[in-house]
């Protein structure tokens, strides 16, 4: 799958417009009867007569659009990324990513203000310069090195701390999974991003670079995950929930399962291989006494063969000493009568 985590283009106009329709589409699936850090869990544990839960009641559109930007992965994202990886010395990949998380963090300072969070927005400010200065351009992660670490904030979680509900899950062509409150959220951080202003090679190096980074979580839902859709689905909502609580969990709020049950999953997996591993015993089993019978039968051959030899050696043996017994005995009566005489 392809995702270019946010919207990025060097017309923010289009973006705007395209987003802003997206919302209008999405409108009616957003809740204003419930506050937003209640929506998630409550969606979870409700669902529709047609099966699919109330926090992705466009789940046919949402397939359809998650198969299509899997193929365009396989096609299209993945052997130009594989490409990239190959090429690119690991140093390089390090400088780029970090070019790009850095000019990422102005959304993030924006963003901790208007949460009210002044002094994460003082520090990730001086984490900004500080990689923007002696960084060179970002280039390197010095502030890090520094004690001060970075923070993912953006405008889909600050409508979220403003009391915006959640609203539909929503997977967008190209763009990958959203909800109803992250379009808009996704308009303003295009907005205030001055990748979106330099052009479009730029942008594609930003998108190839997050899709190479995105790799190994790629690799592990295709290979993990018994639906891929549902697996992703459920890593988001609940990625999405950990960050606008900073990580923090609610005593208070009752935790819901996962749809997506990675521990039966695991045991059907266990279950699966224990039977692929029973039936190979099985089939080993059976080989090998078909080879024992084999050996069986070719060890009564031998004998079979042994005792034919000794038979006939016998037989040799008893012809010889007739014939000799036969010539004394011819002798003995020759010489009789002469003696006779």
């Amino acid at each position: 799958m392809f995702h270019a985590g946010r919207l990025k283009c060097s017309n923010p106009v289009i973006h705007c417009t395209l987003l802003i329709s997206f919302t209008l589409l999405a409108g009616g699936c957003a809740s204003t009867s419930q506050p937003a850090d209640q929506n998630n869990s409550t969606a979870a544990k409700t669902g529709n007569k047609d099966g699919s839960s109330n926090v992705d009641p466009y789940e046919s559109f949402n397939r359809s659009m998650f198969r299509f930007n899997d193929h365009l992965d396989d096609y299209i994202a993945k052997p130009i990324s594989d490409a990239y990886l190959w090429v690119t010395p690991g140093f390089l990949k390090s400088g780029v990513t970090n070019f790009f998380s850095n000019l990422k963090d102005i959304n993030v300072v924006l963003n901790d203000h208007m949460q009210g969070k002044f002094g994460q927005g003082i520090e990730d400010t001086g984490r900004f310069l500080t990689n923007s200065t002696v960084g060179v351009l970002g280039l390197f992660d010095v502030a890090s090195e520094l004690g001060l670490n970075k923070h993912e904030e953006d405008f889909g979680q600050t409508l979220a701390v403003w009391g915006v509900p959640q609203g539909a899950y929503l997977v967008l062509p190209i763009l990958g999974p959203t909800t109803a409150r992250g379009v808009p959220g996704g308009v303003f951080d295009v907005a205030a991003n001055p990748t979106s202003y330099v052009g479009m090679p730029v942008n594609l190096v930003s998108m190839l670079n997050t899709r190479a980074n995105a790799e190994g979580a790629l690799k592990f839902i295709d290979e993990a995950s018994i639906d891929p859709y549902v697996f992703t689905r459920e890593a988001f909502l609940q990625n999405q929930k950990h960050l606008i609580n900073d990580g923090k969990v609610d005593a208070n709020v009752e935790v819901q399962p996962l749809e997506y049950d990675i521990d039966s999953e695991v045991d059907e997996m266990a279950a699966t291989r224990k039977a692929q591993s029973a039936a190979g015993e099985k089939n080993s089993s059976a080989n090998n006494t078909d080879r024992s019978l084999d050996n069986a039968v070719i060890a009564l051959n031998n004998a079979s063969q042994s005792m034919e030899e000794a038979v006939t050696k016998l037989d040799k043996l008893n012809k010889k000493h007739s014939r000799r017994h036969f010539k004394v005995k011819n002798r003995g009566n020759a010489t009789a009568p002469k003696a006779y005489q």
